[in-house]
C-alpha cells in the first residue's frame, strides 16, 4: 500500500482539492482529479482502505497542504496516510493515531476488563510504538500480567502498570520532554490519588515533585514547602475532607492549580462529594478542579500546561 501511494502521488502533481471528501465504500474505487488535465483518476482499492480505516478528511486536507507547501516530505506524508490508526482487538478498539491528534498516546484504564483484554490492547500499543501506561490495575490483574509483560512494572500503591518501549535497565532514562510540575497532598490518605498523578506525570516525560501530608489542619507544614512550589508551570493539589488545600495553595502561586477532590473523609464528607463542592467554589482565581479521586486526569492537564509552558520559554 505505501509503495502504491508513493506511486500515485509520484505520477502527477496534485492538488488539496484532489482528494476525496468522504469515505468510499469497500469494494468500489473513486477517483481524484489530476490537475494537469482535469480527467479523472481511479485510485486503487488499497487507498480506499487506507482512507476509510486511517483518517479523517480534514486531516488528510492539512497533511496535503503541508505536502504541496514544501513543508511535509512525501515519505512522512505517505507514512502517515497509510499508517493504522485503530487497532480492533476485539474487546476494544485501540485508537493508535492519539498520540498525533492529542499529543500523547491513549492510555488504558484497568478497571474491569479482564486480563486477556488487557494482553491483547498493551500487545496493540507496543506494535505501534507506544510506551504503554495503564491506570488503575487491581494486584490480582497486576500478577497475571507481570509473566506476560517481564519489562512492565506495577505501582501498587498508584495502582498503574507501566510497560516502557526499551528495558530501563539497559538504556539511560530519557530526557523530560519539557515542563514542571508539583504534586501537593492534605494527608496521607490522599496518598494513592496522589501517587497516580505522579506516574502519570512521569510517564509524560515531565519534571515531578510530590509532597505531602501539608493539609490545612497545619499550615506552617505548607509554608515550609512555598520554595519547593513556586516556579512550578502547574500545581496539583490532591485533598479531602473539606477540600481547603487548593484555594490555599492558589493564594500562594502564579500558576494554574488542579484541585483533586479525594473520597478521604467521614460521613458528612460523602464520598469526597463535600471536597469538590468546596474546590469548585473557590475563591482562588487560579484554581480549577477535576473528578474525585481522578489523580491521572489532573496530572495529564498540569503536563499538558507544563509541556506547553516548556515550549514557549524555548521559543
Amino acid at each position: 500500500m505505501v509503495v502504491r501511494l508513493r506511486q500515485l502521488f509520484a505520477a502527477q502533481p496534485l492538488s488539496v482539492a484532489d482528494f476525496p471528501t468522504r469515505s468510499p465504500n469497500f469494494g468500489q474505487s473513486f477517483s481524484l482529479r489530476n490537475t494537469l488535465n482535469g480527467v479523472n483518476r481511479p485510485v486503487p482499492f488499497c487507498i480506499a482502505v487506507a482512507y476509510h480505516n486511517c483518517m479523517h478528511t480534514n486531516d488528510i486536507e492539512q497533511l496535503a497542504k503541508s505536502l504541496l507547501s514544501g513543508e511535509l516530505p512525501l515519505a512522512e506524508f505517505v507514512g502517515q496516510v497509510a499508517a493504522r490508526t485503530i487497532a480492533d482487538v476485539g474487546e476494544a478498539k485501540v485508537d493508535l493515531d492519539r498520540r498525533r491528534r492529542c499529543g500523547f498516546p491513549e492510555v488504558v484504564y484497568g478497571a474491569g476488563k479482564t486480563v486477556a483484554a488487557l494482553e491483547k490492547i498493551f500487545h496493540a500499543l507496543i506494535d505501534a510504538g507506544v510506551d504503554v501506561f495503564c491506570t488503575r490495575v487491581s494486584p490480582e490483574q497486576a500478577a497475571e500480567l507481570a509473566p506476560l509483560f517481564p519489562r512492565g512494572s506495577y505501582h501498587p500503591v498508584a495502582r498503574t502498570f507501566r510497560i516502557p518501549l526499551a528495558d530501563p535497565t539497559s538504556q539511560p532514562a530519557p530526557p523530560a520532554a519539557g515542563g514542571r510540575i508539583v504534586i501537593v497532598t492534605a494527608g496521607t490518605s490522599d496518598l494513592p490519588v496522589a501517587e497516580e498523578a505522579r506516574e502519570t506525570a512521569l510517564w509524560m516525560g515531565v519534571d515531578v515533585r510530590l509532597i505531602q501530608d501539608v493539609g490545612v489542619a497545619g499550615p506552617q507544614r505548607l509554608l515550609a514547602k512555598l520554595p519547593e512550589i513556586q516556579g512550578a508551570d502547574a500545581v496539583v493539589v490532591v485533598a479531602g475532607m473539606e477540600g481547603a488545600l487548593p484555594s490555599v495553595v492558589g493564594g500562594h502561586v502564579d500558576c494554574p492549580v488542579i484541585g483533586v477532590p479525594t473520597s478521604v473523609g467521614y460521613g458528612a464528607s460523602l464520598g469526597g462529594f463535600s471536597a469538590l463542592m468546596s474546590m469548585l467554589n473557590s475563591c482562588a482565581a487560579n484554581v480549577t478542579v477535576v473528578n474525585i479521586d481522578a489523580g491521572f486526569k489532573g496530572a495529564y492537564i498540569a503536563g499538558m500546561i507544563a509541556r506547553n509552558a516548556a515550549r514557549g520559554r524555548a521559543s
